[in-house]
């Protein structure tokens, strides 16, 4: 159990604290609202280090390849579902990035068999600011920017199917070697 890979576990763990927190009386505490944001962006940071020192310092493990991604949106699919929980996102929304995390996972699934590997792509690095940083905004819920709030979802969205359609583009072949 590496440095890597105990952030990662970390990340794992503090996601039902942070749910605790923002859902504490319907998200109407502003203190536990903070105290959510503040363990959101530590988790969220976890996520960013965990990477960077397993290449850096060569501890890369099978379970931080695992591990690291499946944290990730787990943080990230239950701080959305919290969002719709405290109506401040539709369902439709949180659906569709759900979906296109389901549909990535089978597609390395799939490759994987196969003994290919599928990187993570720009496009997927953006689209995990911009969920991060969406989150972030949501669960300040500051009604003077909330207009920013919307722009900054509204181009999560944009990227999340952007970069579904580049990794199905990108990786087609993955499904058609089968014989489909």
């Amino acid at each position: 159990m590496n440095l890597p890979n105990k952030l990662t576990v970390s990340r794992v763990l503090l996601v039902p604290v942070f749910v605790f927190l923002l859902l504490w009386n319907k998200g109407a505490d502003y203190g536990f609202r903070i105290a959510a944001l503040l363990v959101f962006c530590i988790a969220s940071l976890t996520d960013f280090l965990d990477g960077r020192i397993a290449r850096s310092q060569n501890l890369v493990t099978n379970f931080g390849k695992f591990m690291d991604p499946l944290a990730d949106k787990l943080l990230v699919c239950s701080a959305l579902i919290c969002m719709v929980e405290l109506s401040q996102l539709p369902a439709w929304y949180v659906i569709i990035i759900i979906a296109r995390e389901f549909i990535i996972s089978g597609f390395r699934l799939v490759a994987s068999d196969n003994g290919v590997v599928i990187a993570a792509s720009w496009w997927g690095k953006f689209k995990t600011t911009f969920q991060m940083l969406t989150i972030i905004l949501l669960i300040m819920n500051i009604p003077a920017i909330r207009i920013v709030t919307l722009a900054v979802a509204a181009a999560a969205l944009f990227l999340t199917i952007i970069s579904l359609l580049d990794y199905i583009w990108k990786n087609r072949g993955v499904i058609t070697a089968g014989g489909m």
